[in-house]
């Protein structure tokens, strides 16, 4: 009786350090998504708020409804663009998709190192 007991005794504490084992591949999963997921997406999400502290009237904007036009007014939070010739509207800033090149395209917001 004391053999089983024993044997019994001893899978508990073999058990216990395989807990702590199973959660690696847990840690290791959380540390993939941190890296490839949320990291670039934080990194994308600050480039895009330093774009929108950086605007300036006359810089040709897209909003995120596909609205092509010139900025000719700036407040902390409503951006007014000239999408016409005397046609103007008025747009919040957090509105503002992105620049538009030369082509008349939207422009993609990069990092400056690359």
């Amino acid at each position: 009786m004391t053999g089983v007991a024993y044997a019994a005794g001893g899978g508990a504490a073999a058990g216990g350090a395989g807990g702590i084992a199973s959660f690696i591949p847990l840690i290791l999963i959380f540390g993939v998504f941190y890296f490839m997921l949320i990291r670039p997406q934080q990194r994308q999400a600050k480039l895009q708020q330093q774009f929108l502290d950086e605007l300036k009237t006359g810089n040709k904007v897209v909003t995120k409804g596909g609205i092509h036009g010139t900025i000719t007014g700036l407040t902390d939070s409503v951006v007014t663009l000239e999408i016409a010739d005397k046609v103007r509207i008025k747009v919040s800033r957090s509105a503002i998709a992105g620049p538009v090149t030369k082509e008349g395209a939207p422009a993609q917001i990069k990092p400056a190192g690359g």
